[in-house]
């Protein structure tokens, strides 16, 4: 047998690769990870955590204006960016010490530099060699970039989070949930917000009761959705950005945001020197066990392009781990009703299948929905709605499809996320006792 500097060897410090390392050192295994920039990876550090962060800064906008109808006063309301961002900044920092002390606590060694594959054992960490039995690709993915004229004028979701001021007029590309997310963090905080979309609705792939009750709350909220248009062209004249569309429009603004979407980030790993396979956009292509088509290689998370989501990365990287260590053959991540939320405003919360797929998949669907201003906006006069949606396979009572537009929606769907997860069935749902008074009650009540 070849004698290897490690047993197993992560690429990529994100939450995958963090969560796998670790799991297998704990099983015995001499491991190391390699990372060339923040630990944490994109959700720790320019994704997720930061973004949500951003998120309860624009929530407190609309509810200062809430407050005044519950007795209280808001005078001299006042937001200052950079404040946001030295405090977020200072939590990102311990977040990426947390990571540290987890891999130095478990026994895993971290290489800090940009790793190249030499041949299918063998690494090139930035003039370091190292060797491993085993190796796992865990380097997530990156913003796709536009390529029309001027598109250097924009900047992705990373550089959002670092943006010297606070813009008066964003111009946001794309309707999925990034470019939706962002459409609510800047409005909040008192931008002027115009969405961009090519397609004839936002939120692709949504329920699309959904995604069309969110684009007429947005809509009253005064954020400008223009579907069906396209940027051909950004100037950048006297600090200001053109933006002109195939719609024959020229915008005026002070930021271009392009969120159209996420590549797996392999650029650079020299995949070609392993002979592993992967697809023209960078997807490296596994099977069922996460194994490339180099037997020792395996890839998890992100850069494999299937369930981009964070936790599904983590779960992946603790099975390959407890598989490969482990002796655990038969452990696996269950893919089927993943719960997921949009942090927009209202939030969106879906688990199952939408209406659309649930319509494909059974021949007997019926669907129960509750559309309500919620309670606290009896008040605070905000002219906002909620809309609850669950979908039923009738021949079986079984609900294969929760969706939620509204406040605390990410809450409630991590929740029912377990009942789906387990058969839950509509006469369940009905004979469970309602908290009074919430929104939530409104999935037990629905006939």
């Amino acid at each position: 047998m070849a004698n290897y500097d490690y047993d197993y060897f992560v690429i990529g410090a994100g939450s995958g690769g963090v969560r796998s390392s670790r799991i297998a050192a704990g099983h015995g295994a001499k491991v190391g990870i390699a990372e060339s920039t923040a630990l944490g990876g994109t959700c720790v550090n320019i994704g997720c955590v930061p973004k949500k962060l951003f998120a309860y800064a624009s929530d407190f906008g609309p509810s200062f204006d809430d407050a005044k109808g519950y007795g209280w006063s808001m005078d001299n309301v006042s937001f200052d960016w950079n404040t946001l961002i030295e405090n977020k900044n200072k939590e990102i920092s311990r977040l990426n010490g947390i990571y540290e002390g987890i891999l130095e606590r478990a026994g895993v060694e971290l290489i800090r530099g940009y790793a190249r594959f030499i041949d299918d054992h063998t690494l090139d960490i930035d003039g370091k060699t190292v060797t491993a039995e085993k190796i796992l690709i865990a380097t997530g993915g990156k913003p796709r970039r536009p390529n029309y004229e001027g598109a250097e004028h924009a900047i992705v979701s990373d550089d959002a989070f670092y943006l010297k001021e606070l813009p008066k007029h964003v111009v946001i590309e794309g309707a999925g949930y990034i470019a939706v997310e962002f459409a609510h963090i800047f409005h909040g905080m008192g931008a002027k917000v115009t969405v961009i979309y090519r397609g004839d609705s936002i939120l692709r792939g949504f329920d699309a009761q959904i995604s069309d009750f969110l684009a007429n709350e947005m809509k009253k909220q005064g954020i400008n959705i223009e579907l069906g248009t396209n940027i051909i062209k950004i100037t950048d004249k006297n600090d200001k950005k053109y933006v002109k569309t195939d719609k024959n429009n020229n915008i005026e603004c002070d930021l271009v945001l392009s969120a159209i979407g996420r590549v797996p980030y392999t650029q650079d790993l020299r995949l070609e020197n392993a002979n592993i396979a992967y697809k023209d956009n960078g997807q490296i292509i596994v099977n069922e066990d996460y194994q490339t088509n180099v037997p020792n290689i395996y890839a998890a998370g992100d850069v494999t392009d299937r369930v981009n989501l964070t936790p599904v990365a983590l779960a992946e990287g603790h099975v390959l781990a407890d598989r490969l260590f482990n002796n655990q053959p038969d452990r696996a991540v269950s893919y089927d009703n993943i719960p997921t939320a949009v942090f927009s405003n209202p939030q969106i919360g879906t688990v199952g299948l939408s209406e659309e797929d649930a319509r494909n998949k059974y021949s007997n669907i019926k669907c129960f929905t509750s559309d309500f201003k919620p309670m606290v906006h009896t008040l605070s006069g905000r002219d906002e709605r909620t809309f609850m949606k669950v979908i039923v396979d009738q021949d079986t009572d079984i609900v294969v499809g929760v969706h939620i537009c509204g406040r605390d929606a990410a809450e409630m769907t991590q929740a029912l996320g377990i009942a789906v997860n387990c058969g839950a069935t509509k006469a369940d749902f009905d004979r469970t006792i309602g908290i009074h008074p919430t929104s939530a009650e409104e999935f037990v009540t629905m006939r």
